[in-house]
């Protein structure tokens, strides 16, 4: 089979092919961009397989590098060798171009790390994760863009299957991670009008050995875990990781999430299924408002409900009760990072602030919406107010389209008010104007828990309504209530510098 015109129209691959026949090797293009060619879809990661004749290298020869350094000296382009991988990477007007001598691998069981040789293109299309990724378009002169797909790619392709080229069972045992990349492919190539499957085989092979998942690291698993957050409908991803017993293997406290408890015939609402639409409406509204995917925004969407299994209480006369999740889910949220070997930095942060304040806006929905509660959430969301919003938004769920619309409804009229007050006020962006140093300078103080207490006071009273916004209402304030408690400044006329 010959591919239509168009595939293969960038020079870099003419390049490739006079490149090979100089130095008596054959080249293919193989993996993802073959795939994606024929899905129409732009992919600027080209890989070259390189397979020496008769299939083995020659001693000290790594077929890979030294086409990439042929190419190097043709293009002028700088390569980057990676000797103990056998690769070598350079770019070509903007595409990266990576080279790799084909092989064969074969795995010890309890280890990630292959013993690699040199092979022939079948035997390194073997080792290929699925099919789909197996494919290979021919770079040589004599059959230049052939396809070659001995294990029915393009057929699974237009399937809409993931398939493994070997038995499912070595497939995963060899490199397991390739289980969450089966489940990757099915949720980013699928499309309303082709949906990807995985073959039942695959399923079943992935429930029997989902505890393989353990000899990876975490970081391969996040790296997955992220990918499938950014797809257009990343439930479908959590959906199989939760149905092949993966998502327990690395994330229980999202499994936890699953299933309804019954006392005296009332149930709760279904937490796992609620996140994960919770997590839909966030990639939608992302859509609606035309923003870009935020990864972290998702992972604040996964996680807002991840402390209702440890607070669920059933109150007799009440139903089920999930009181205080927020600050539960809030304190989970660090462990969770620094298990998953996740960044600890700012980016934790913004999720557990996300996860502690995601019941706030919605209690305002329920509540005479004051210009105090308002102030309260602007200061305390700061900058992340409107993703805070947008996530409130998404949890707004029900069976019920009526109570839905209804509460959007309301959700729209404290936007409003948010916006009114902050107009008024500038309180996102708001600093206290009374600092701790000046509190010590005024009344001659050294550090203690009694300037804690009065910049506290100040704040509530800014937040309150109580006085304005401005430092010479905040000072007055100031020396007011520290005269209640004993205060006296030393220096009635100093004033903030």
């Amino acid at each position: 089979m010959t591919i239509t015109e168009g595939y293969l129209d960038n020079p870099v691959f003419k390049l490739v092919s006079e490149t090979a026949k100089e130095l008596g090797v054959r080249a293919f293009v193989i993996g993802g961009y073959v795939r994606d060619c024929f899905l129409g879809k732009p992919n600027k990661d080209i890989d070259i397989v390189v397979e020496m004749p008769g299939g083995s290298g020659h001693e000290g020869v790594r077929p890979g590098i030294l086409l990439a350094e042929a190419m190097g000296k043709k293009t002028r382009a700088r390569v980057s060798v990676f000797k103990s991988f056998g690769t070598a990477m350079l770019k070509y007007h903007g595409i990266e171009v990576e080279f790799v001598g084909a092989r064969k691998e074969s795995y010890n069981r309890d280890s990630r790390k292959p013993i690699v040789e040199d092979g022939t293109l079948e035997e390194d299309q073997l080792r290929r994760d699925f099919t789909i990724n197996a494919m290979a378009f021919s770079l040589n002169e004599e059959d230049y863009g052939a396809l070659v797909d001995p294990f029915g790619g393009i057929r699974d392709l237009a399937a809409g299957i993931i398939r493994t080229p070997l038995e499912p069972e070595q497939t995963y045992s060899d490199d397991p991670l390739r289980m969450l990349r089966a489940i990757r492919f099915a949720t980013r190539l699928s499309t309303e009008e082709h949906p990807f499957t995985i073959v039942p085989e695959s399923i079943a092979a992935m429930k029997a050995m989902a505890d393989r998942m353990q000899i990876l690291s975490k970081e391969r698993i996040v790296e997955e875990v992220n990918k499938m957050l950014l797809t257009a409908h990343p439930a479908m991803a959590f959906e199989l990781m939760e149905e092949t017993g993966l998502l327990k293997e690395f994330l229980p406290e999202l499994s936890r999430l699953k299933g309804v408890e019954t006392v005296d015939g009332k149930g709760h609402k279904e937490n796992f299924t609620h996140t994960l639409q919770v997590l839909e409406n966030v990639v939608l509204f992302e859509k609606e408002e035309g923003r870009e995917p935020d990864l972290w925004l998702h992972w604040a969407a996964l996680l807002h409900d991840i402390g209702k299994p440890a607070s669920k209480r059933y109150v007799q006369g009440q139903g089920w009760t999930f009181h205080g999740h927020e600050v539960v889910g809030a304190r989970m949220v660090p462990k969770i990072f620094e298990k998953l070997k996740m960044p600890l930095n700012e980016k934790m942060k913004y999720v557990q602030k996300l996860v502690s304040l995601h019941l706030r806006p919605i209690a305002l929905v329920d509540d005479e919406v004051t210009d105090s509660a308002v102030r309260r959430l602007l200061f305390d969301a700061g900058e992340d107010i409107d993703d805070l919003l947008l996530l409130c938004n998404a949890d707004i769920t029900s069976k019920n389209p009526a109570k839905v619309a209804r509460l959007r409804r309301n959700f729209e009229l404290v936007k409003a008010k948010m916006a009114e007050v902050e107009a008024k006020d500038e309180i996102r962006n708001w600093k206290n104007p009374i600092t701790g140093d000046y509190i010590m300078k005024v009344f001659g103080l050294e550090p203690c828990n009694t300037i804690g207490l009065l910049k506290e006071m100040v704040k509530n009273a800014v937040l309150d309504g109580k006085i304005p916004y401005t430092f010479e209402a905040a000072d007055e304030y100031l020396r007011r209530k520290a005269a209640e408690i004993g205060l006296q400044p030393t220096d009635s006329s100093l004033r903030s510098e």
